[in-house]
């Protein structure tokens, strides 16, 4: 969008279009729907299909419901926490965002994502009203998170420990995705079950990681004053090597989970494949920073982890069920 469409639009103020237009407008620029909503189906539904291929059974369609719906609520319920948490600097450095001109107001996203959250308690409620406390655990993570742990100068000025803490939360919700299924089951986390479970746990947070970084490695002539990305802090070629070694344990964690579960040979190759691509993106961009490579990596840090969900979980078990 101009600068003029932006100057234009926040002239008319957030009144002069109703909510639900304004909010379909906002979430093409950072929430977008069906970008962002094939990661998240795919995370929540391998997630109880992980479980119950652990397990031996099936999946509930409802655990499967309750975990997608529930969790594409916390990935919205974590971009309006960024939009808080980012206003100041973004009305000095990025006025063309949907906040700072003026689209939408952060009561207005306070006020959606409360909605939200009411929703997810109901779908809670309705698969089983204990795993409010796994619910609440993770709402308590995204609420100390959006205060930067209250040591908020320190977090930034260690970049590493800063997406760490922050990344943290996707075993949490990983945790809640997978419980859909376990939990109501009254299945008992025994040795076995536990381990491959906490693996796919840490895979959820190397994902994360994987994409996140991914995203910030921009080409030099991409960089912007008072954007922080990972090719501004640790240099494109050293941000690639990163991207290429998270995908590493990546794949490393995938194939345990696939010898665990079960999954099979098949599975395994396509995610050493799509790993392989994914890694030799990350090297290329390390090695020639450009808009084309820049967006390579993080397309290709996207399909690795889509990839690897489907692979792990839903694949697996669709065909396990389909072969008895």
């Amino acid at each position: 969008m101009s600068e003029a469409e932006a100057q234009t639009r926040a002239a008319r103020g957030p009144g002069a279009r109703g909510l639900g237009a304004r909010l379909w407008e906002y979430q093409a620029e950072r929430f977008p729907v069906f970008k962002h909503g094939a990661l998240i189906v795919a995370f929540g539904a391998s997630a109880v299909c992980l479980s119950a291929l652990l397990r031996g059974a099936a999946p509930s369609w409802l655990a499967v419901v309750v975990a997608v719906s529930v969790l594409f609520g916390f990935f919205f319920q974590l971009r309006v926490a960024d939009e808080h948490k980012d206003n100041e600097d973004d009305t000095k450095y990025r006025p063309e965002r949907p906040v700072p001109r003026g689209l939408v107001t952060l009561k207005e996203l306070r006020g959606v994502a409360i909605a939200v959250a009411v929703l997810q308690v109901g779908l809670t409620v309705l698969l089983d009203w204990t795993l409010i406390v796994l619910l609440l655990a993770v709402w308590g993570w995204l609420a100390i998170m959006t205060k930067e742990f209250f040591v908020p100068e320190w977090l930034k000025a260690r970049p590493l420990i800063y997406m760490v803490s922050h990344m943290a939360i996707m075993p949490l919700i990983d945790l809640y995705a997978t419980a859909c299924d376990w939990w109501p089951a009254g299945y008992a986390l025994h040795e076995g079950f536990g381990l491959t479970l906490g693996a796919f746990l840490l895979l959820s947070l190397v994902n994360g990681s994987a994409i996140e970084i991914a995203r910030k490695c921009w080409a030099p002539e991409q960089e912007r004053e008072g954007v922080e990305t990972y090719s501004k802090l640790w240099k494109p070629g050293p941000s690639g090597v990163a991207v290429m070694g998270i995908v590493l344990v990546g794949l490393a964690l995938s194939a345990f989970i696939n010898v665990r579960s079960g999954a099979g040979i098949w599975f395994l190759g396509v995610l050493l494949l799509v790993s392989a691509w994914a890694a030799w993106c990350a090297i290329d961009y390390a090695g020639t920073p450009t808009p084309k490579t820049a967006k390579a990596i993080e397309t290709a840090s996207g399909v690795f982890v889509l990839c690897n969900y489907l692979l792990l979980g839903v694949l697996p078990l669709a065909a396990a069920l389909w072969l008895t």
